[in-house]
């Protein structure tokens, strides 16, 4: 497999080098991701799209995610991240059709493993139905789409379960 290049950043957003993906999560350097979360309004109410993880995925196995993301490579602008929403959940997405909401400073660390991410994050305003994705099941296990309240109240208020 080939090695992943990343670029990689000082705390004030700079670039300062490239550097392996296995390098620059060890070191903890900051380094660019690409976000796209899935948003829709069906019957008067708005829903947020997951996808599940798969369970062999190295980081982060069997749990919900950002509904599409992943690193930017070394060679990549941030334009070219739209790629991760075709790989994970096989449907095509023009980069046009995205809302920006800039960039976020995410951080992370656990056990020989440090995240630090400037994260790219974008909304789209999905109009596909759940069985029009097609997962990359060494990635994505599955999607679901949650309404937007009862994640409000699982991620803020204390809700513990969502069915």
């Amino acid at each position: 497999m080939e090695t992943e290049l990343l670029n990689i950043f000082d705390e004030g957003r700079k670039q300062i080098g490239v550097a392996s993906r296995e390098e620059v999560h060890k070191k903890g350097y900051w380094h660019e991701t690409f976000h796209c979360w899935f948003i829709q309004r069906d019957n008067d109410k708005n829903y947020i799209y997951f996808q599940n993880r798969s369970k062999d995925k190295k980081d982060y196995p069997d749990l919900l995610d950002i509904t599409a993301a992943g690193h930017l490579l070394s060679h990549e602008s941030v334009m070219d991240g739209i790629r991760e929403v075709e790989e994970e959940l096989g449907i095509s997405v023009a980069f046009e059709e995205l809302v920006p909401l800039g960039v976020i400073d995410y951080s992370a660390e656990k056990k020989n493993f440090i995240d630090k991410e400037l994260a790219h994050v974008f909304l789209y305003r999905c109009h596909h139905l759940l069985d029009e994705f097609y997962p990359q099941l060494e990635e994505v296990s599955g999607i679901v789409r949650i309404p937007l309240e009862d994640f409000y109240e699982l991620w803020f208020n204390g809700k513990e379960s969502i069915e």
